[in-house]
C-alpha cells in the first residue's frame, strides 16, 4: 500500500553562502562558495518523501517569478505534485543560509513571502485533497492558523497527521491534539516543551511533555545522536546511519520527516519509519544542498540493508 501523501508548506529559494565563519554586525569578509536552490522545508519534505517512493501532493503559494519558475521545475525532477496558488501580489520566498566551512552546521534566515500569506481559507478550498490524504504533514513556516485548519481536516479525513513544528513557536494544545506524530529536533522541543534537551534521557522527558498535552508520538530529531521515538507504549532510540562523511547538514530534518512519511504512507510500523527516515537523513547530509540532496528509495534500502 502506498497512500495519498500531502504536505503543506513553503518553498524558498535557497542562497547558501559557504564561510570560515559568520561574519560579525558591521563586518564584511570573504566566503568560499555561493548556491542557488530549492528550498523551503515543507517542499523539500516533498521532494525527500517522493525521492523515497512516496505519491506526494504539496500545498503552498508562490509568486508569479524566477523563484516559482525554480519551484515547480524541482518538483517536477522529483515527481511532486503541485497544489499552488498563484499570489501575484507577492513574490516567491527565499532563504539566506549561512554554512560553516569546517563544520557544516548552518544558520538560516528565511523570507517567505507568498507563501507568508497562505490561510485557513485556502485549506477550506484544498479540503477534498487533504482530507483524502493518507498522510499529512505540516511545519510552522506558514501561519500557524492555516496549519491548524488543515490538521482539522486531515484528522477529519482519516489521515496519520504529522507536524514538523519548525521554526518552534507557541503551539495550542488543540493544534497538538489533533498530531498522530510531532518531529522537533533537540531546539524546537525545547522552545515548546521548556525542557533542554541534551541526552536521550532529555529526549524522553520532552516526549513526554508533548504526549502530556495531547500528541500521539514524538520523533525527536537528535542530529549526531539519531532520534528518539516515544509514544504511550515504548521508547526506542534509533542511533546514527553511516552513510559517508557529512558534507551539510541544511536539509537534514527535512530528509528525516520526508523519509518517515513515505514509509508511514507504504504501512510501516512508527519504529521502523523511524529507522527510514534516519537512513534517509544520513545519506542527504553526504551531499550538499536541500532539495538536491535526497536520496532515491532504491538508496535508501541499500543503507538499511547494511545495517
Amino acid at each position: 500500500m502506498n497512500g495519498r501523501i500531502v504536505i503543506l508548506g513553503v518553498f524558498v529559494a535557497d542562497t547558501a553562502y559557504r564561510a570560515d565563519l559568520a561574519p560579525r554586525m558591521g563586518e564584511t569578509i570573504l566566503g568560499r562558495s555561493f548556491a542557488l536552490g530549492p528550498g523551503g522545508k515543507g517542499s523539500n519534505q516533498a521532494v525527500a518523501a517522493a525521492m523515497a517512493g512516496g505519491a506526494v501532493h504539496f500545498v503552498t503559494r508562490l509568486g508569479a517569478d524566477p523563484f516559482a519558475d525554480m519551484a515547480r521545475a524541482t518538483w517536477e525532477k522529483a515527481g511532486v505534485v503541485p497544489e499552488v496558488t498563484v499570489d501575484a501580489e507577492s513574490y516567491t520566498g527565499a532563504a539566506y543560509i549561512f554554512i560553516e566551512h569546517g563544520t557544516g552546521n548552518n544558520a538560516i534566515i528565511i523570507a517567505p513571502g507568498a507563501a507568508g500569506r497562505i490561510s485557513a481559507a485556502d485549506m477550506d478550498v484544498r479540503a477534498g485533497l487533504i482530507g483524502g490524504a493518507s498522510v499529512f504533514v505540516t511545519q510552522l513556516e506558514q501561519p500557524i492558523a492555516a496549519a491548524h485548519r488543515a490538521l482539522e481536516i486531515a484528522r477529519a479525513g482519516g489521515a496519520r497527521t504529522i507536524l514538523n513544528p519548525a521554526p518552534a513557536a507557541e503551539v495550542p494544545d488543540a493544534m497538538l491534539a489533533l498530531c498522530d506524530f510531532v518531529t522537533p529536533n533537540e531546539s524546537e522541543a525545547e522552545g515548546i516543551t521548556g525542557i533542554r534537551v541534551e541526552t536521550i534521557a532529555d529526549a524522553e522527558r520532552a516526549a513526554d511533555a508533548f504526549l502530556d498535552r495531547g500528541v500521539g508520538a514524538a520523533a525527536i530529531t537528535l542530529g549526531e545522536k539519531g532520534v528518539l521515538y516515544r509514544d504511550r507504549d515504548r521508547s526506542v532510540h534509533v542511533p546514527v546511519f553511516d552513510a559517508g562523511k557529512v558534507v551539510e547538514t541544511t536539509g537534514a530534518g527535512d530528509a528525516f520527516n520526508g523519509g518517515f512519511a513515505a514509509a508511514l504512507a507504504r504501512g510501516a510500523d512508527p519504529v521502523a519509519a523511524t529507522r527510514f527516515g534516519c537512513a534517509t537523513a544520513a545519506i542527504s547530509v553526504t551531499r550538499p544542498g536541500t532539495a538536491a540532496s535526497m536520496p532515491a528509495l532504491s538508496e535508501i534500502e541499500a543503507l538499511l540493508a547494511r545495517n
